[in-house]
């Protein structure tokens, strides 16, 4: 008999982390078929055989290779492209995950196809309609079948928006299980050849920085409002900086200075990445994932973001939303560097085995 075969969608780097652990519980549980979908959405030259190997996954089955160009311009390539591919394979599911534009996407075609859709990471917001990735997650949301939550607040979010709460499964983070079979996975990792050991050799206690949203970078009143945190916390711990491409053509049109201890470096392979910030005195940070993954690993996190989808992080991790005034960031960090930070705990659910409850209540569902 031939297996239920799923489609996993993918478009950027950090949906490949959270499609992975998928992957290996759909590898140990036997019971469906699948097929990884790379929309393309992100084209990144470094994403090779061995970025797959890294993750314990396979290259993608299918390459869409939508590229970039503006967001309607990006979601309708990638619609044209997988309504195509949907109509020849016929899956039994489409799996999206987290809030890109493939996400929403594929999400709509799986829907007006007649394919179900389940999402991974349903019903985070953040409230701030400015984000185009909140647009995604209500659009997906509203259309899902099958909802799998990372946290109580996602639940809350969807009981409020009328969802069907006999579809809302509470199934912890595959966010953490990447990170934690990883993390695992460095201890006999040969990291001599990473960039981030060479910086972590020269500096034994030191802090990270990353950096990408629209709102703290693409302005020059926005980027001195950050740069002055880093001239302030950077004496008194060196900070490295592996820098956006974004990022840094706004640091240098603007003529940004950050100060003289930080260092900065390219973007990271994911684990030499991780190499550098789990073993960090604290990350700043205004990203979700890394709030994410340096509560799963009892990091401080500084958040200078004035919001965040991602709760949990506060309420229970390591994760501290500190908006984006240097008055409050800068005693924050200061602090943080003195008395070691916020130590916060792992999320119940957040044990490693997420990907292993999704799988099982698919199998349920369609086998």
């Amino acid at each position: 008999m031939t297996k239920p075969c799923i489609h996993l969608i993918a478009g950027a780097r950090p949906n490949f982390m959270k499609i992975a652990p998928i992957v290996r519980a759909l590898q140990a549980d036997g019971r469906l078929a699948w097929k990884i979908i790379h929309t393309g959405q992100h084209y990144d030259r470094d994403m090779n055989e061995v970025f797959f190997e890294e993750l314990g996954i396979p290259a993608p089955d299918v390459r869409l290779g939508c590229g970039g160009g503006s967001h309607a311009e990006q979601t309708g390539k990638i619609m044209v492209a997988y309504e195509a591919l949907i109509a020849a394979d016929k899956p039994a599911a489409c799996l999206v995950v987290g809030d890109v534009n493939s996400t929403a996407a594929c999400s709509i075609v799986a829907k007006k196809a007649c394919v179900p859709v389940a999402h991974v990471e349903a019903g985070l917001r953040s409230g701030d309609m400015s984000m185009p990735e909140e647009i995604n997650r209500l659009v997906t949301d509203a259309i899902t079948d099958w909802f799998f939550v990372t946290e109580p607040s996602a639940t809350e979010h969807l009981r409020r928006e009328g969802r069907d709460m006999s579809a809302v499964y509470d199934v912890g983070h595959v966010m953490a299980d990447n990170v934690l079979f990883q993390a695992h996975k460095l201890e006999t990792t040969d990291t001599s050849g990473f960039e981030t050991e060479a910086f972590k050799r020269q500096h034994p206690k030191y802090g990270v920085v990353t950096l990408h949203r629209p709102s703290n970078v693409d302005s020059a009143e926005a980027l001195e409002r950050i740069a002055t945190v880093l001239r302030a916390v950077s004496p008194e711990l060196p900070l490295v900086f592996p820098v956006h491409p974004r990022t840094r053509a706004n640091i240098e049109k603007f003529g940004v200075n950050l100060g003289a201890n930080v260092t900065l470096m390219g973007p990271q392979a994911y684990m030499s990445f991780l190499h550098l910030w789990k073993d960090a005195v604290v990350v700043l940070t205004d990203s979700g994932g890394l709030q994410e993954e340096t509560t799963a690993l009892g990091v401080a996190c500084i958040t200078m973001r004035e919001n965040t989808e991602r709760p949990i992080t506060v309420d229970e991790g390591s994760n501290v939303l500190a908006g984006t005034d240097p008055a409050v960031i800068i005693p924050l960090a200061l602090d943080t560097i003195k008395n070691g930070g916020k130590k916060g705990r792992r999320p119940a659910l957040w044990d490693g085995k997420s990907a292993e409850r999704i799988v099982a209540i698919l199998a349920e569902k369609l086998v």
